[in-house]
């Protein structure tokens, strides 16, 4: 996006500066880098963010303040407010993350802990006139969601934040000084976040330059191309990942019974799953439905799954995904290893790793940084012989 941008307005930019994740930098000449950690947020997102601040915070009303919005900007745009620290956000990002909290919950609280989530950018920088070009990794490109909505008006409250902590039994595990400034805030003793119709969100304007649909339309397009018929059967898959996966299974057989013999089809969709951690191992929402999903259709011929995330990232290892079919399960098991129980310690990084290393196969799906992100895609390829068949 800063690319982009440089090569749209040259010199015509006075200054510049992201943060981004860490090996996820490019070659720019204007705008200046600085790399933070994702998905908890660590001192350089902290020290990246007051220098954003403080551009804001210098521009006036002859200013065209551009912000560059994606995925991951919630943990990399990061001020804590005065009476929180850095290591109480980590606290709880790191909780709300195992609960298993969605994106809109895991938000909903961190505005509350904020300088800039929920509008407060757009406060910092008014009276200039802000445009904010969004690529949206959220399901309904929701601005107040989108990376915690820093230039969008947001309607969710304290109370509202309180009530996540409660609904995953959080509340007594959240540091002091967070639960204080929650308190405080649903007594009306702190500000609340930006609301629809504040002075300054007159002057800013939110535009969603990319998303999960125009992808799924790309590989549809692509596909159809290469001479197979596709369909996007989801657009907002979401929920466990061990879910989806049965829920793409399903879909897998109902499509597979009613195609002609030697047919290929390809089934697409995309979302944001959630893991709710209750093991030791390593692995990422995509590596967890893709090991799910190969358990559910063991021994079923003709499929294969890719499913990663767009922006070449599956939790805190080098893997986007991975790509598994019908004979992957089995074929761990003839191996010597059994994937159930990599499933049920949340481990499916190590046993994509062991899989790759013990049969030969290439699983494990690993394109480093792509320089995007629209949440995650899942890529099924379907073709029938005779009749389906099992063993």
């Amino acid at each position: 996006m800063a690319l982009a941008i440089e090569k749209l307005l040259g010199s015509r930019l006075s200054a510049g500066l992201i943060v981004v994740k860490e090996g996820h930098t490019v070659p720019l000449r204007i705008i200046r880098q600085i790399e933070a950690a994702h998905p908890v947020p660590d001192q350089a997102g902290v020290k990246g963010t007051q220098k954003i601040l403080q551009m804001a915070q210098a521009a006036d009303a002859q200013t065209l303040f551009i912000c560059l919005i994606s995925g991951g900007a919630s943990a990399l745009l990061v001020a804590p407010v005065a009476d929180v620290t850095l290591a109480d956000k980590q606290a709880v990002t790191g909780l709300l993350l195992k609960a298993g909290a969605n994106i809109e919950e895991l938000n909903t609280v961190r505005k509350h802990l904020s300088m800039v989530k929920g509008g407060k950018l757009a406060q910092a920088a008014f009276p200039a006139q802000v445009v904010t070009l969004i690529l949206s990794d959220v399901i309904g490109d929701r601005l107040d969601v989108i990376a915690s909505g820093p230039t969008a008006p947001d309607t969710s409250t304290f109370a509202d934040a309180w009530a996540v902590l409660e609904k995953y039994k959080l509340h007594q595990q959240m540091p002091p000084r967070v639960v204080h400034h929650l308190q405080q805030g649903m007594a009306g003793k702190k500000s609340e976040t930006v609301k629809q119709g504040d002075a300054c969100m007159h002057n800013v304007r939110n535009v969603i330059v990319g998303g999960l649909g125009l992808a799924l339309h790309a590989a549809k397009e692509k596909s159809q191309q290469l001479g197979i018929r596709a369909e996007i059967i989801k657009t907002d898959l979401q929920g466990e990942a061990r879910d989806a996966a049965h829920f793409l299974a399903q879909a897998a057989r109902a499509t597979l019974s009613r195609m002609q013999a030697h047919e290929q089809y390809c089934l697409l969709s995309g979302g944001e799953t959630t893991v709710t951690v209750q093991g030791s191992g390593m692995g990422g929402r995509n590596q967890e439905l893709a090991l799910a999903f190969a358990i559910n259709i063991e021994s079923l011929h003709g499929v294969s799954l890719l499913s990663a995330g767009t922006d070449g990232s599956d939790g805190p290892n080098d893997a986007a995904g991975a790509l598994i079919n019908g004979k992957t399960a089995t074929r761990a098991r003839q191996l010597g290893f059994d994937p159930a129980l990599y499933l049920a310690n949340n481990d499916s990084y190590h046993f994509f790793q062991k899989f790759d290393a013990s049969s030969g196969e290439h699983t494990h799906f690993v394109t480093g940084p792509t320089g995007t992100n629209v949440m995650d895609m899942q890529i099924m390829l379907l073709q029938k012989a005779n009749e389906i068949c099992y063993t």
